[in-house]
């Protein structure tokens, strides 16, 4: 797509730190990290949300995810990783794209992403479940 920030990066016509370029997809450095070493990772197809990506796809892309996720910590000595997609909701580029940020014990990252709440009750807590559950059929 012509006027998409990621699909220029991933074809080159845009600079960016790339940590891996495969037929699967393209990983590069967020320009504003969470913490130093935030990788982005993108399918080189552009779809805007997950439920976008052809089913056919989802192995070889979440296989690089994982493989970026196995990647940060030993590289840059970090204990573990925060992994995330937005989708539609925060997503300041209109291109699937899954966060793998390098995580230590004490950095100060705290539910900073998703204030927590509580159900008001285990029915209410059912409703929902029940509701999320039709929807899949």
């Amino acid at each position: 797509m012509a006027d998409c920030l990621f699909c220029a990066i991933v074809a080159g016509t845009v600079p960016a730190f790339k940590v891996i370029d495969v037929p699967s997809g393209v990983g590069f450095l967020d320009i504003r990290p969470v913490f130093k070493g935030h990788v982005l990772v993108v399918p080189r197809q552009h779809v805007v949300t997950l439920p976008e990506l052809p089913s056919s796809d989802l192995a070889e892309y979440f296989g690089l995810v994982q493989r970026v996720t196995a990647a940060v910590p030993p590289a840059l000595g970090a204990q573990g990783t925060f992994v995330a997609i937005n989708n539609v909701v925060s997503q300041s580029v209109a291109h699937l794209h899954t966060h793998v940020v390098p995580r230590t014990k004490g950095d100060g990252l705290r539910g900073f992403f998703w204030p927590r709440t509580k159900y008001a009750s285990d029915e209410e807590a059912a409703d929902y479940a029940a509701k999320i559950a039709s929807e899949l059929g």
